[in-house]
């Protein structure tokens, strides 16, 4: 275990983490406010995460460890001990506090941070789990039940979350993913009509429909280039 030399006045750092995993104590405080990815941490015999929806404060003193996924990164405030900050809490992440990255004043970002809401420990959404399970079965009915179901949350609550962590219903979420993996067939020389069926469109035209609202891409092109794809491999 590594202890950190205390700091004298705030500083705040960009930090990307590569999935690795650290058990460490500092004689400051941490404010931690995720831009992308999530944390997973033990802090006092706790399990807590922080991800893009909650971020957290450390005390001075705590002992803490963590482990971050892959490509997380991170707004990190190390500053001394004052009020607000001697003891763990989690406050609520708003859209306005993606500006914060580019303040440059880091007292002010500080109390900015320390002005928003707490919120209670809740399970969260691990959108890795999600994206598997949903890649995985892209052709079978997703109701967000379903979805739900996977983190043991309810309807309602999976819903909410999902659109704190992406900016997108369950709706949404689930035809961009159904979308993503159509544009790959198609660009490997896969039919429009296989394609759709195989990502959960009932036919090619609904399929093309969804593209064309979506991702301004025609029919005709779709198959024009699937075609002339298909013909290259022969």
């Amino acid at each position: 275990m590594t202890r950190d030399s205390s700091c004298i006045d705030p500083v705040c750092t960009i930090r990307t983490y590569s999935g690795e995993a650290c058990r460490h104590e500092h004689n400051h405080a941490q404010i931690m406010m995720p831009l992308q990815g999530r944390m997973d941490l033990e802090i006092s015999g706790r399990s807590l995460f922080t991800d893009t929806s909650c971020g957290m404060v450390v005390p001075a003193g705590a002992a803490h460890c963590f482990e971050a996924q892959a490509g997380t990164r991170m707004l990190v405030i190390d500053a001394p001990e004052q009020a607000g900050l001697e003891r763990l809490r989690r406050f609520a992440i708003t859209p306005s506090c993606r500006a914060l990255v580019d303040m440059g004043d880091v007292a002010r970002q500080l109390s900015v941070l320390l002005q928003l809401p707490l919120v209670l420990a809740r399970r969260g959404i691990d959108l890795g789990r999600l994206d598997a399970a949903l890649d995985g079965a892209l052709h079978e009915d997703w109701a967000i039940a379903r979805m739900a179901s996977l983190f043991f949350l309810s309807p309602q609550r999976f819903h909410a979350r999902l659109r704190e962590l992406t900016g997108m219903t369950p709706g949404a979420y689930l035809r961009k993913r159904r979308l993503d993996a159509a544009v790959k067939a198609i660009a490997r020389g896969v039919p429009l009509e296989l394609a759709a069926l195989d990502v959960g469109y009932r036919s090619a035209s609904a399929l093309a429909f969804a593209l064309s609202r979506d991702r301004q891409v025609g029919a005709r092109e779709l198959r024009r280039q699937a075609g002339g794809r298909t013909r290259v491999s022969r």
